[in-house]
């Protein structure tokens, strides 16, 4: 296939390395379509799979109405009618035959993501590189009784996936590294700065960070100590200031390292430890409330301002990825060192 061009009508570095290569996403629900749609604007033919027939049917219009907002955000240069000649939909692993990367996004459960993991290697050759796109299931899980464990890795993406610029790399026991890096430069054509879990761990990085905190909140409300409210309030006016322009350690060295050992020593052991889901939480989902998408939550939204809050969003994250842009992140600066270029994929 022809590589898409520039404005000056050479294409870009990021255009010839995605340019043909063949990818594919299986599992076309909300995740599965916003990743399919960063592939494609990254200029990769994609093969979506999805036994559902109604999901297969609108996959293309949901991906399209995406692409037309990356345009009018000035994320896509080529018109979406010509993005969406790349995809195809199917209920048959045997379309995936070509791809060298594909990304499993189906439901979040170890003996089903294993199925299919089964099934996409049955239909692809060896040198394939397999993602699953989990929250929190350890990769290493996903790899026993796969016939290549070492070209299977997660790939743990946020929602909306052509947006954001986040993405977690996980490597399991049996992942070999340079398939980890591979993706990890792939991964910049996509619009992503990834980072890489080099040990399996439950949750991985931020996962592990944010239900540390959501225990804590839950804590503060459920012990009377503050509101809903108040701790939303708190958190999006304090973390929420500087968590785009640096993660927690440079916020340490920004600061002042000392203090925070400090508040360590006396704050550490009086943080909430607790190993049970908490009742707030619980009530809420036994109620059947799902949030913005059912309009019942911890907040009570009509359907229309459900529909106002699920807009602003977005509108706030395209807002907050121009943000994070504006101060680019310096991962290298640590180490001091740039990152090693991962094989070709498909070697």
């Amino acid at each position: 296939m022809k590589s898409r061009k520039s404005r000056k009508g050479k294409a870009s570095a990021g255009e010839r390395a995605t340019a043909g290569v063949p990818t594919g996403v299986v599992g076309l629900g909300l995740m599965g379509i916003s990743i399919a749609t960063c592939l494609l604007a990254a200029g990769h033919p994609v093969a979506g799979i999805d036994l559902d027939g109604r999901k297969r049917r609108s996959a293309a219009g949901r991906i399209r109405a995406l692409l037309e907002e990356m345009r009018r955000q000035k994320l896509l240069r080529e018109r979406p009618v010509a993005v969406l000649r790349r995809f195809a939909a199917a209920d048959d692993y045997a379309a995936l035959r070509d791809a060298q990367v594909v990304v499993e996004a189906i439901t979040e459960n170890v003996e089903t993501k294993k199925r299919v993991i089964a099934s996409v290697e049955a239909a692809v050759g060896p040198a394939t590189i397999i993602g699953s796109n989990t929250s929190a299931i350890p990769i290493s899980l996903l790899q026993k009784d796969a016939a290549y464990p070492e070209r299977v890795l997660g790939t743990h993406w946020a929602e909306p996936a052509h947006v954001t610029r986040f993405m977690e790399i996980i490597c399991g026991e049996q992942t070999d590294p340079q398939n980890a890096e591979c993706v990890r430069v792939l991964s910049r054509f996509w619009g992503k700065e990834a980072s890489i879990v080099r040990r399996d761990i439950r949750g991985f990085i931020t996962n592990r960070c944010m239900y540390a905190l959501l225990r804590e909140a839950f804590h503060l409300v459920e012990s009377g100590y503050a509101t809903i409210e108040d701790v939303d309030r708190s958190l999006r006016n304090d973390f929420g200031y500087w968590i785009t322009f640096a993660g927690p350690f440079r916020y340490m060295d920004l600061t002042g390292v000392p203090a925070y050992e400090t508040v360590m020593r006396d704050l550490l052991p009086e943080l909430c430890r607790s190993t049970e889901v908490p009742r707030l939480i619980s009530d809420v989902v036994k109620s059947g409330a799902q949030g913005v998408a059912n309009a019942r939550g911890f907040y009570k939204y009509t359907p229309a301002s459900a529909r106002r809050w699920e807009k602003r969003f977005l509108e706030f994250t395209y807002d907050i990825r121009a943000l994070a842009l504006k101060y680019p992140g310096d991962s290298g600066e640590r180490a001091g060192a740039r990152p090693r270029a991962g094989k070709t994929v498909g070697q």
